[in-house]
């Protein structure tokens, strides 16, 4: 395969020092209906100092410590930590993964997967209500873990089951950020429209996957190489319903973990993936 951090800016590791050990991340693929047959994604732009700057990539970001505290399954309404930390072949901890996707896609998207104490969808009402989540929004931002007190102050609970485990992921080892992030996708909550954050993300769209793809190929678009892979499974449904029904029913077990090798051959940089000839030689 083709180079695909070429073109965003991102930190290569010293080749003389030890591979970084992978931080734990979560990304969610957020899928509506588009107004013809099909669906679309959001996708958001990364600022040139970010990793990956310049790249589209999925809303995401790490897992925090407070992703993963006990009391996390108060304000959740899907499995427990257990059941989740069975899916991913973890001892404990695999609801923090799901957190964190929701956490992120409402830092980076503005868009909150949460549930109201009627068993509704959470959108908000009026003017106020939506400043009132801008502020925990920027709050979360500036880095304060107020995603606990948010949800006990509007009586929401994080709707977790919304999410549907897609992929796994390991950053190779050539980088030096390194992250081990898991892939879910989730249908978009009407009324919720989504945006960028401005800080971390400096644009973003809503765009059929087949064509963020083909822009891909025509030089339009920047996308690194789960991105790719990751839209290239949501391609051909005609829309979200029969997606997250078909991606819910996968047995997670089967989820393999992809972790791509990058060397240099013939002086050109040169990547490969699980199954491709020659991956287990390097």
């Amino acid at each position: 395969m083709k180079n695909p951090l070429q073109g965003a800016n991102t930190q290569m590791a010293d080749p003389n020092e030890e591979p970084t050990v992978p931080q734990a991340a979560a990304t969610v693929l957020l899928v509506r209906d588009s107004k013809d047959e099909g669906i679309e994604v959001f996708l958001v732009e990364r600022a040139s100092k970010a990793n990956f700057g310049g790249a589209f990539v999925f809303p995401g970001g790490k897992v925090d410590p407070e992703d993963g505290l006990d009391n996390m399954e108060e304000i959740t309404t899907g499995s427990s930590d257990q059941y989740l930390s069975n899916i991913l072949g973890e001892e404990k901890g695999g609801l923090a993964y799901w957190v964190a996707c929701i956490r992120e896609c409402f830092e980076e998207a503005g868009i909150l997967i949460a549930f109201r104490e009627d068993g509704s969808m959470f959108n908000p009402l009026d003017s106020d209500e939506r400043q009132r989540f801008m502020e925990y929004r920027n709050r979360l931002n500036a880095g304060e873990a107020v995603l606990e007190e948010m949800c006990k102050n509007e009586k929401l609970t994080l709707a977790t089951e919304r999410l549907a485990y897609l992929a796994h992921w390991i950053t190779p080892k050539i980088e030096k950020r390194r992250y081990t992030t898991r892939f879910f996708v989730a249908i978009a909550p009407q009324g919720q429209e989504g945006l960028h954050d401005g800080s971390e993300s400096v644009n973003s769209l809503w765009i059929k996957p087949e064509d963020a793809l083909q822009q891909q190929k025509d030089g339009k678009l920047l996308l690194i190489m789960p991105t790719i892979k990751n839209l290239e499974s949501i391609c051909g449904y005609s829309n979200v319903e029969s997606l997250l029904e078909e991606k819910s029913s996968i047995d997670p077990s089967t989820i393999p973990t992809i972790e791509p090798k990058f060397f240099m051959e013939d002086g050109k940089m040169v990547g490969l993936l699980p199954g491709d000839k020659g991956y287990e030689d390097h």
